[in-house]
């Protein structure tokens, strides 16, 4: 497994060598260039069965195992996420239609994502509920061999270049037990009524975006699992998200980067600062640690969710904290002539604007510290 392990991460670091700009920082940067060089990646990752390695060979997969599907997830982090919009299909979308879905849903859905052909958002959050899922609105009510939704959702990341969105609706409301009557809807983003407002942000272009829907049609067919038992999906859902992204991968590397740019200059740092920096690369070992447990887990078939939560507080703090020391080291050198075009200082500010978007993104951290009390103090 590590002789394995090693050369797929020598064959995806000659790819992003070779394939991505040196310059590049992430493909929503307003440059449409960018968002083409992760489309042109995307296509390549799919075509060598790198994108959804861990999945089915029937679906387009190698069959490869969590472990390995890890390192890709890592190193397309570390390199500022390269596959573009695609990380959300691979990471949860196609496995949660694999265990829940339709033999036509998983013929219709499931090569088009291991292909890199649909970009997927989530319609989740909402203005009256934000990352309480309990608390969401929008309706969906039973018309002919379907149902009409109607409702808002926001904060929805990809929303305005989506072809389809995994939406949860209420189709009953029960006041005194709230997580039922959830359903989950595959809905097409062209669908009549299905209309999307970018929001700006410190996130970047496309990102984030309000979703209305005004009595879009969806047939039944699309209806994902049980109509009323979304909530046990959900919890899937968020278990798997929260996991998707390595941001201890990007910390490791932006700290080791940074070390070695700076070269004879780092004897300049402060010695507050430069320990500091020890403790965090200390802390994205420990967070690294943190998602093996849980990718252990997966491939046992049982993941705790006060496993999931601890991982996703420890690194999004880690990240926080790592923004700020490279800020700090960074940002008086940023001033230099020549150096602000400089990809290490597009990079930190990058991972510094994304850093403060951590703690609301994939649900708040407190939500995420209730879900880890909930998990100790009263396990299912």
């Amino acid at each position: 497994m590590q002789t394995e392990a090693g050369e797929l991460r020598t064959k995806l670091r000659a790819m992003i060598d070779e394939r991505l700009p040196a310059d590049f920082v992430g493909s929503f940067t307003g440059d449409s260039k960018d968002l083409a060089t992760a489309e042109d990646f995307c296509r390549q990752l799919a075509e060598d069965k790198l994108l959804c390695m861990a999945w089915p060979e029937a679906y387009g997969g190698q069959d490869a195992g969590p472990w390995l599907q890890t390192i890709v997830r890592e190193e397309m982090w570390a390199h500022f996420e390269p596959r573009g919009a695609q990380y959300m299909g691979v990471n949860w979308v196609g496995p949660v239609i694999m265990r829940h879905g339709t033999e036509e849903q998983k013929s219709e859905h499931l090569p088009r994502i291991s292909a890199g052909e649909v970009i997927w958002c989530q319609g989740f959050s909402e203005p009256e509920a934000g990352s309480d899922l309990s608390g969401l609105r929008t309706t969906a009510t039973p018309d002919g061999d379907g149902y009409r939704i109607n409702g808002q959702k926001v904060w929805t990341s990809y929303a305005s270049i989506a072809g389809w969105c995994f939406l949860l609706a209420r189709t009953e409301r029960n006041p005194a037990d709230l997580r039922s009557g959830i359903t989950v809807f595959l809905v097409k983003t062209d669908s009549p009524g299905f209309s999307v407002r970018p929001l700006d942000s410190l996130v970047g272009h496309m990102h984030l975006n309000e979703v209305f829907f005004s009595d879009v049609y969806v047939p039944a067919s699309q209806v994902l699992g049980e109509v009323g038992q979304g909530w046990r999906i959900v919890m899937e859902v968020l278990a798997y998200e929260r996991l998707g992204i390595a941001r201890y991968s990007k910390c490791d590397r932006l700290l080791a980067e940074v070390r070695t740019h700076l070269g004879e200059e780092w004897n300049d740092v402060p010695s507050g600062l430069r320990e500091r920096w020890v403790r965090a690369l200390v802390r994205t070992r420990q967070s690294r640690l943190l998602a093996y447990r849980v990718v252990a887990a997966q491939a046992a078939g049982h993941v705790d969710p006060a496993d999931v939560a601890a991982y996703r507080i420890a690194v999004t703090v880690l990240d926080q904290e790592v923004s700020e020391i490279l800020t700090e080291i960074v940002g008086p050198k940023a001033l230099s002539p020549g150096l602000t075009e400089s990809k290490l200082v597009r990079a930190v500010e990058d991972h510094w604007r994304y850093a403060l978007a951590g703690t609301v993104s994939s649900g708040t951290i407190e939500m995420q510290r209730r879900a880890l009390a909930r998990a100790i103090l009263a396990p299912a």
